[in-house]
């Protein structure tokens, strides 16, 4: 399970024995135990479809689906690293950008606002 962008899909023992050997080539041992590392899945209706990503023998990259019943998968788990997931500290990527610095021609912080109507511009009031 070290592929930190796709998914570990874990086999129920009586599916592993019952692929057989169809399925070796794409099984990987882990410490959780055997299970096909897949860069997508989809685990809607009888069939669970993994697509692998790979490399055939002359280095080209490939794309491999592998269907099985749903009914042999015991458990999936993402592998997606999100660092920024949770509530504890977080490095940032990029820091944010930093406020402009201000001229002397600037205003100072005190002064009045000009956001606020003034009542002559505006004229008689209307009844």
């Amino acid at each position: 399970m070290n592929d930190s962008n796709g998914y570990a899909v874990f086999f129920f023992p009586q599916a592993l024995e019952a692929l057989g050997d169809a399925v070796r080539p794409f099984l990987q041992d882990g410490p959780a135990g055997p299970h096909i590392a897949c860069h997508s899945i989809d685990t809607g209706g009888a069939f669970v479809e993994m697509n692998l990503l790979g490399r055939d023998p002359e280095g080209r990259e490939l794309s491999l689906e592998l269907m099985v019943p749903s009914g042999m998968v015991r458990m999936v788990v993402s592998t997606h690293s999100d660092e920024m997931f949770g509530f504890g500290l977080h490095a940032y990527a990029k820091s944010p950008m930093p406020l402009p610095v201000i001229g002397p021609t600037a205003e100072p912080a005190n002064a009045p606002s000009e956001a606020i109507p003034s009542s002559e511009a505006a004229g008689p009031a209307k009844p």
